[in-house]
């Protein structure tokens, strides 16, 4: 059974149905204040590296690359994994993220590992 897990851009209003809301970035977006966000948490230790998400930019052909290359950096943040794991035991778990590309985003890659994983 997989984790009930939502995406969504943090420039998106909160809603109820997000249940806990986790901001997955390495950075603090841009014009959204710590009350408008409503986060749970800011778990920046699980977001890709500064250098692969530069080099990814979103660009859809570098994708699958980009989830690889994700998923091997993964590997080594057990301690961000398991705090994450923890608040999924409780229920929903909105991961937002801050890029305007919907479909092809860290949120979206680390959705897929953490139901592929469990």
């Amino acid at each position: 059974m997989a984790y009930d897990i939502a995406v969504k851009r943090v420039y998106e209003p909160a809603a109820r149905a997000d249940g806990q809301r986790v901001l997955i970035d390495r950075v603090w977006p841009r014009g959204i204040t710590k009350e408008k966000a409503a986060l749970t948490l800011w778990l920046k230790d699980i977001a890709p590296s500064t250098e692969l998400r530069k080099w990814f930019g979103h660009e859809p052909e570098r994708w699958e690359e980009f989830r690889k290359r994700y998923r091997e950096e993964l590997a080594d943040k057990q301690e961000p994994l398991r705090e994450l794991a923890s608040l999924l035991e409780h229920g929903r778990v909105t991961l937002l993220y801050g890029a305007h590309e919907e479909r092809y985003n860290n949120a979206v890659a680390l959705a897929d590992y953490l139901n592929e994983m469990k």
